[in-house]
């Protein structure tokens, strides 16, 4: 089975200069860890977690400080950089020996720098209850 088969298409990106706080919001609304990041080009250029977020917050000692960061900071400068990335036509298993390695729970599907999906370890889980995998 190819990536292509099970990977989510309707992805949501977020542009590089996009406040935290804005990217904080859609991860809550959209239940949902990640985001990828693009250029003004529309390439990819990394991944804005839920985990990078709170991890920027946590250095953050006062309240006001939070607040600042959130409002004010660039996913720019939060987001993982570069993002890890298949291809539509690579294999499930290879995805999912990725994602083990490297310990992540998601990779962007990439054509020639263009976000074209999300395969995710739920995308595979659910492809091997229901028996497809």
């Amino acid at each position: 089975m190819r990536v292509s088969d099970m990977m989510q298409t309707e992805v949501q990106a977020v542009s590089v200069d996009t406040p935290a706080n804005d990217v904080f919001v859609t991860l809550a609304d959209e239940r949902i860890s990640a985001l990828p990041v693009v250029d003004n080009s529309g390439r990819l250029v990394g991944v804005i977690s839920r985990s990078d977020i709170l991890a920027a917050e946590e250095e953050a000692e006062e309240e006001t400080t939070r607040q600042a960061l959130l409002r004010d900071t660039p996913v720019q400068d939060l987001m993982t950089a570069p993002a890890l990335t298949i291809a539509p036509d690579a294999s499930v298993r290879d995805a999912a020996r990725q994602m083990l390695a490297a310990g992540v729970h998601r990779l962007v599907v990439t054509d020639r720098d263009r976000v074209v999906g999300v395969i995710s370890t739920t995308d595979i889980v659910s492809a091997v209850a229901a028996g497809r995998l």
